[in-house]
C-alpha cells in the first residue's frame, strides 16, 4: 500500500498541465535595403495588428513546449525618397517554442523566455502595382512564399484563477527576405533579414 501511495503521489506531482489560449497584439517590422544598379530602396512590410492562438504542454516544472500560430496583417512595400509602392498582403507564422520558466507551475507569477523554430507564409492578396514604382531597383509581385522561421522572446504568465492565465508576451519572428514577393532587379541584392517585433496580450485556459 505504501508503494502504491508513493506511486500516486509521484503521478500527482508530475501531472501534465495544458494551456489553450489566444492573443492579440501589434507587429512591428525592421525594414531592409535593396541595392541595385538603379539605386537603393527601403523594403519592408507595414506595421499592423497581429492575432494568434497557442497550445502549451507543461510537462516539466520549469520547461514547457508550445505550438503557436500568428496572423499578421501587413502590406509588402518599397520606398525611396518620395516614391512609394505597396501590394496588399498578410503573413501566417507556425512555430514550436520551448519556454524556460523561472518559477514552478503553482506560482501565481511566472516570467519566462522562449526560443523556437517554424515556418512563415507570406501571402499577397491584391494586384501588383501598375506601373511598378521603381522597376530599376525592385518589383512587387503578386505571389506567396514560405520562409524558414526562428523565434525568440519572453513574457510573463499571471494565474488569475486555477484555470485562467493572463499572458503578456514579446516575440521576435525572424525570417529571410521574401525575394519572390519583393524581387530585386537584375544584379540587385537585398541586405538584411526580416524581424517582426510583436508584443502580445493573451488569455489561456489551463486544464
Amino acid at each position: 500500500m505504501k508503494v502504491l501511495a508513493v506511486f500516486f503521489c509521484a503521478g500527482a506531482c508530475w501531472a501534465q498541465q495544458y494551456e489553450l489560449g489566444g492573443a492579440f497584439g501589434y507587429g512591428v517590422y525592421r525594414d531592409v535595403s535593396v541595392i541595385a544598379p538603379g539605386g537603393t530602396a527601403t523594403a519592408g512590410i507595414r506595421n499592423r495588428f497581429a492575432t494568434g492562438v497557442m497550445f502549451c504542454d507543461n510537462l516539466f516544472e520549469h520547461v514547457s513546449g508550445e505550438m503557436r500560430y500568428l496572423y499578421q496583417d501587413g502590406d509588402p512595400f518599397l520606398s525611396t525618397g518620395t516614391v512609394r509602392g505597396n501590394i496588399q498582403g498578410q503573413s501566417h507564422a507556425f512555430n514550436y517554442d520551448v519556454l524556460f520558466q523561472a518559477r514552478g507551475r503553482k506560482a501565481r507569477l511566472r516570467p519566462y523566455f522562449a526560443v523556437g523554430v517554424g515556418a512563415k507564409y507570406y501571402v499577397t492578396t491584391g494586384p501588383e502595382p501598375n506601373p511598378q514604382p521603381m522597376p530599376k531597383i525592385a518589383g512587387l509581385v503578386s505571389t506567396n512564399q514560405w520562409r524558414a522561421l526562428v523565434t525568440g522572446g519572453g513574457g510573463v504568465k499571471y494565474r488569475l484563477t486555477d484555470n485562467i492565465l493572463l499572458r503578456v508576451d514579446f516575440r521576435d519572428y525572424i525570417t529571410p527576405f521574401p525575394t519572390h514577393i519583393i524581387v530585386p532587379a537584375p544584379s540587385g541584392t537585398d541586405h538584411g533579414i526580416f524581424n517582426q517585433f510583436t508584443p502580445l496580450f493573451g488569455v489561456s485556459y489551463v486544464f
